[in-house]
C-alpha cells in the first residue's frame, strides 16, 4: 500500500485547485456502495494449522479445571506476583496506563524485561503436564506510552489526517519492536472505533468518521505490528473495542449505541473486517451497550452479548482467536460483579481482565462450572483459543529476554518515522495572504501553553492513563514544538512567553501561538451534553493569549493541539493562519519542518494532511458526519490547504451558545472528571477556607499543605474504572466542593422539579454531623443535613442520592447565582466516595428521591414530595 491508495479522499485533492469552498467537496458515504445485510465471513491471513490444532488438543486434554480457569484470568501487574502466577496457573497479566515495574515511572528497559522474565519463569514452574507460557498485554496506544524514553507517534486522529496506509504499517512495525524491547508480547490495539460524535473523550483514538479509512488502516496496522509472527518484532494485535464504542448516544463513553444493525455492520464494524482479514488474534469487548431501537432489539452490554461475541464475531465472521474483556468490564453486565460473571463467559469472553479481584474470580468461576452455570465445553473452547494464539505467536520455549530487541534502548526509538508522521498529519485550515511558510531569519514570538509542553502534545495514554503529571524532563528523547521552531530559525530569533504578558508584539516579524487541549483519556475527556464544542469555553486562556497578540500589525500563526475537531471560529478570526497539529507525540520538530522554509528559502515540506473528520461551524453542531441530514460543516473531510492553495477564509460567525447545549436534561458537575465550568476543590478552616483545586492528575492523592491534613482526596471506583473520588476527613472543619468562578443561574432546574443527584459509597461512618450545600456566593447557601442518611447507608455499597433542589432553596440557596452546586462539610472523621454528581431536571417526582424531611427539612415538595 502507498499513499496513492489513500481511499476516496485522494479524489478530493483536485477540489483544492478549483477554489475549494469552506465546506469542502462531496465525498461518498462511509459505507460501501453495496451495503452488507449481515455480518460477513472473513478469511484470515493466518489460516488454521493442523499441527497447531493437534497440539492445542493435546495440551487441553492434560489440563485440570483450575489450570484452565487460570489461563482465562488476567490480573494487573500491581496485584499479582510471580509466585502467584505459579500457584494459580495464571495465563496472562497486563499493565494498565500508569503501571510500571516496581511502580517506577522511570523504570529502565531492563527492569521491564526482568519482570517479563520473572512472570514467564513462574508460568514455567507450575505442575502442569505441559507448561503454558504467560502472555503480557499492554496499552501501546500511540507507541509504547508506558515505557520511559520511547518514541510516541501522533494519536490516531492525526494519523487519519495523513491518509497514508503505508505509514500506518510502518508505525505498526515500530510499535511492535518497542513493545518487544520491554519483553511484552501483546498490544491492546489498534483502536478501530469510527467516532461519530466529537464529544466522545476517545475521539482522538479514532482514525476517522469514515469507515472505509478505518478499514484500510486496521489491516495496515495489524500487518505491521503482528503480521504472521514471522519476525521477532511481531506482537499479538488486538482489534478493539468490539463493537460500536464510537457510536454511543451523545458521545458518552461506555454509553449506549442506539444505531441500526445496518449502521453497525456497515460503519462501526468496518475496522474489524480489515483487522481480522490481516490476522488479528485478539479482540477486546467494548464497555458500551447496543440497542437497535428501530428493530426493537436490545443487545445490552457488549460484555454479556452472545449474539455479538459468539454468533456474529466467532461464528459468522469466523474469528478463531480469543476475546478479552476490558478493565473490570464484566462488572457492567447486569447481575455480575468484578469477580463473578458467568453470563460474560457464556456470551463468548475467553480471557477475563480482572485487575484486582482475580482470586475471587477464579474461585467463583470454578463454582459456576461445577454447578453447571458455565458448560465445560465453553471453558474448553476459551482455553483452546488462548492456547492457539500462544502457539501461533511462537511463545512456547522462549523467554522474553531472548528476543532480538529485548533490553535494547534503541528499539524504543523511531524518531524519523514519527517526525514524518507529524508532518503528514498536519492540516492547514487557513493561510490568508500566504503567511506560511515563514522565512528563516525572521524574529518570531512564540506564545501559548502548549508551545513547550510535551505533556500537552503527547496527550492521554502517555506515561500514565490520563497523560497528566508529566514534565518535559520525563521525555529524554523528545522535542517540544518550541524546540522545533528554535532549531529551525535559530534560538536567537525566537522569544517565548506562554501568556504573552508584557510582550511588545511590534518587535517581531511573526507570532506563532501554540494552544490547545490538555491531556485526557476515555470518559474523562467526554464533553457533556450541556457543554459545547467551543474550544474557548473549556480553555479561555487560549482565547486570551490570541487576543493579546492579534491585531497588532504582526501576522499570527496559530497551531492548535487537539484530540478532536472543535468549534474554533473565534480562534480562526484572530489568526492569519491556523494549523491543526492534533496530538503530535514526541517529535515536535515535525511541525517546524512544514511551517518554516528551508535554508535556501524554499519550501521545506508542504502540507499534505487532509481532515478525516468533519469540522463544525457552530458550537452545538454534533453529531456531524458526512451524509447526515442537513449536513453543513465548516470544513468537510478531505479539506486541507497546501502552499499552492489560494483559498481565503473570511470572517466567521463566532457566536457561541453561552448557556451551553442540551440543558433540558440537566447539568453534569463531575463524571469521572470535572465538567466545565465546574472543578473540584477542597477547603479547610485550618487553611482559612481557601479553595484548593483537587488537580488534574486523577491518579495522585491530594493533601492540603498542613502538618496534619484535615482532608484528603484520592481517585477510586464506584461504577467504573477510576470514576469516583474518595474523600477522607481526618477531623477539623473542611469542605469538599465543586466550584465555578463565574456564577450561573440554575433557576430553570429548581422550577422544573430538579434534584441534586450523585452516587455515593460510605467507607467510614461519620463521627459528627455532615451537611450538603448548594452555594450562591461567600455568604449565600442552602444547607441540608445528611448525617442520618449516611449512617443508615450500607457501608461499602453504592447508593444513588437524589435531593430536590427546592430543599436547598428553602434553606437559603439563590438559584439565580450558583457558584458551588455541590459542597460537603464536616468537622469530624468521615470517609466516602462520590461519583456522577449532577443536576437532573424533573427527577423530584421519582419514587427514590428523598423528601426534604429526610434531610432535615421542614416541608415536602410536590404531590409526593410536598
Amino acid at each position: 500500500m502507498t499513499k496513492s491508495t489513500s481511499l476516496h479522499f485522494a479524489t478530493l485533492i483536485s477540489c483544492l485547485a478549483l477554489g475549494l469552498a469552506l465546506n469542502g467537496c462531496a465525498t461518498r458515504s462511509a459505507t460501501s456502495s453495496v451495503p452488507l445485510a449481515d455480518w460477513p465471513a472473513i478469511t484470515s491471513a493466518i489460516p488454521r494449522n493442523t499441527q497447531i490444532e493437534a497440539e492445542v488438543a493435546r495440551i487441553l486434554a492434560g489440563m485440570t479445571l483450575p489450570q484452565k480457569i487460570g489461563q482465562m484470568t488476567q490480573p494487573e501487574i500491581k496485584n499479582v506476583t510471580p509466585a502467584q502466577v505459579t500457584e494459580y496457573y495464571i495465563g496472562s497479566v497486563l499493565n494498565g496506563g500508569g503501571s510500571w515495574p516496581q511502580g517506577n515511572k522511570l523504570a529502565r528497559i531492563t527492569d521491564w524485561v526482568s519482570l517479563a522474565d520473572q512472570y514467564y519463569n513462574a508460568s514455567m514452574a507450575t505442575d502442569m503436564k505441559v507448561k503454558v507460557p504467560l502472555i503480557w498485554g499492554t496499552d501501546a496506544i500511540h507507541g509504547h506510552g508506558n515505557a520511559h524514553g520511547a518514541t510516541l507517534f501522533p494519536h490516531n486522529i492525526g494519523l487519519g489526517a495523513a491518509h497514508d496506509p503505508e505509514l500506518i504499517q510502518n508505525i505498526g512495525v515500530a510499535v511492535g519492536r518497542q513493545v518487544r524491547a520491554t519483553g511484552i508480547n501483546w498490544v491492546f490495539g489498534p483502536t478501530l472505533a469510527v467516532a461519530r460524535d466529537d464529544r466522545w473523550g476517545r475521539t482522538y483514538e479514532s482514525f476517522s468518521e469514515d469507515a472505509t479509512l478505518v478499514n484500510a488502516y486496521a489491516g495496515a496496522y495489524v500487518t505491521g505490528m503482528q503480521g504472521s509472527f514471522s519476525h521477532d518484532g511481531n506482537v499479538v494485535a488486538t482489534a478493539k473495542h468490539f463493537i460500536g464504542d464510537g457510536g454511543t448516544d451523545r458521545g458518552q463513553d461506555q454509553g449506549v449505541a442506539t444505531v441500526s444493525k445496518a449502521e453497525m455492520i456497515n460503519v462501526h464494524a468496518q475496522g474489524y473486517y480489515g483487522a481480522l482479514a490481516a490476522g488479528a488474534q485478539a479482540v477486546m469487548a467494548s464497555f458500551n451497550s447496543w440497542n437497535d431501537v428501530a428493530a426493537g432489539v436490545d443487545y445490552g452490554k457488549l460484555h454479556g452479548s452472545k449474539a455479538l461475541l459468539t454468533q456474529a464475531l466467532k461464528q459468522k465472521m469466523g474469528f478463531d482467536g480469543f476475546v478479552v474483556s476490558d478493565w473490570n468490564g464484566i462488572a457492567q453486565v447486569p447481575g455480575c460483579t468484578q469477580a463473578s460473571c458467568a453470563q460474560a463467559i457464556n456470551a463468548g469472553i475467553d480471557m477475563v481482565m480482572v485487575p484486582d479481584n482475580w482470586r475471587a474470580f477464579i474461585a467463583n468461576t470454578m463454582e459456576q462450572v461445577n454447578r453447571g452455570e458455565i458448560p465445560m465445553a465453553r471453558i474448553d473452547d476459551a482455553v483452546s483459543r488462548i492456547l492457539r494464539v500462544k502457539l501461533r505467536a511462537g511463545m512456547f520455549g522462549k523467554k522474553p529476554s531472548q528476543g532480538i530487541y529485548a533490553g535494547k534502548p534503541d528499539a524504543l526509538l523511531a524518531r524519523d518515522l514519527a517526525r514524518q508522521a507529524v508532518r503528514e498529519s498536519l492540516v492547514l485550515l487557513k493561510n490568508n495572504h500566504a503567511i506560511l511558510p515563514l522565512a528563516r531569519g525572521q524574529r518570531i514570538l512564540v506564545v501559548g501553553k502548549s508551545a513547550d509542553s510535551l505533556q500537552n502534545q503527547t496527550g492521554g495514554w502517555t506515561l500514565g492513563w490520563q497523560g497528566t503529571g508529566n514534565a518535559n524532563t520525563d521525555f529524554p528523547n523528545a522535542d517540544s514544538l518550541l524546540d522545533g521552531i528554535r532549531a529551525a530559525v535559530g534560538s536567537s530569533n525566537v522569544a517565548f512567553s506562554e501568556a504573552a504578558e508584557g510582550m511588545d508584539v511590534s518587535r517581531f516579524d511573526a507570532v506563532i501561538a501554540i494552544i490547545g487541549e490538555t491531556p485526557y483519556a476515555e470518559g474523562n475527556g467526554d464533553i457533556a451534553v450541556s457543554d459545547t464544542l467551543r474550544h474557548s469555553r473549556r480553555y479561555p486562556e487560549d482565547l486570551a493569549v490570541l487576543k493579546a497578540v492579534a491585531g497588532k500589525g504582526v501576522p499570527v500563526v496559530t497551531v492548535l493541539v487537539t484530540g478532536r475537531p472543535v468549534y474554533a471560529n473565534d480562534l480562526l478570526n484572530l489568526s492569519n493562519a491556523l494549523v491543526v497539529a492534533w496530538l503530535p507525540g514526541t517529535e515536535g520538530k515535525g511541525v517546524a519542518d512544514v511551517l518554516i522554509r528551508n535554508s535556501a528559502g524554499g519550501i521545506h515540506h508542504d502540507f499534505t494532511g487532509r481532515l478525516s473528520f468533519s469540522w463544525p461551524k457552530s458550537a452545538c453542531q454534533t453529531p456531524l458526519n458526512f451524509g447526515d441530514t442537513g449536513y453543513a460543516p465548516l470544513f468537510a473531510p478531505g479539506y486541507g490547504l497546501n502552499y499552492q492553495s489560494t483559498v481565503t477564509v473570511g470572517a466567521l460567525d463566532s457566536t457561541a451558545a453561552p448557556g451551553g447545549c442540551g440543558h433540558e436534561d440537566g447539568v453534569p458537575i463531575f463524571n469521572r472528571s470535572d465538567r466545565a465550568p465546574y472543578a473540584l476543590h477542597v477547603a479547610s478552616a485550618a487553611n482559612n477556607w481557601v479553595k484548593v483545586p483537587v488537580g488534574a492528575d486523577l491518579n495522585a492523592a491530594l493533601n492540603l499543605p498542613l502538618s496534619q491534613p484535615s482532608i484528603r482526596v484520592e481517585t477510586t471506583q464506584i461504577n467504573t474504572q477510576q470514576d469516583a473520588k474518595l474523600v477522607t476527613w481526618h477531623g477539623g472543619p473542611a469542605r469538599y466542593l465543586s466550584y465555578a468562578p463565574q456564577p450561573a443561574s440554575l433557576r430553570t432546574y429548581a422550577a422544573n422539579q430538579g434534584v441534586l443527584q450523585f452516587d455515593m459509597a460510605v467507607m467510614q461512618e461519620p463521627q459528627g454531623s455532615v451537611t450538603l450545600a448548594i452555594e450562591c456566593g461567600e455568604s449565600c447557601r442552602g444547607e441540608v443535613d445528611i448525617t442520618a442518611l449516611l449512617k443508615k447507608s450500607a457501608p461499602l455499597t453504592k447508593h444513588t442520592v437524589k435531593i430536590p433542589l427546592l430543599c436547598f432553596e428553602a434553606k437559603g440557596t439563590n438559584f439565580d447565582n450558583v457558584d458551588v452546586p455541590f459542597s460537603v462539610l464536616t468537622s469530624q472523621s468521615f470517609s466516602a466516595a462520590f461519583a456522577n454528581i449532577q443536576i437532573v431536571s424533573g427527577a423530584a417526582k421519582d419514587a427514590d428521591t428523598l423528601t426534604c424531611s429526610d434531610v432535615g427539612g421542614e416541608f415536602q415538595i410536590g404531590e409526593q414530595h410536598k
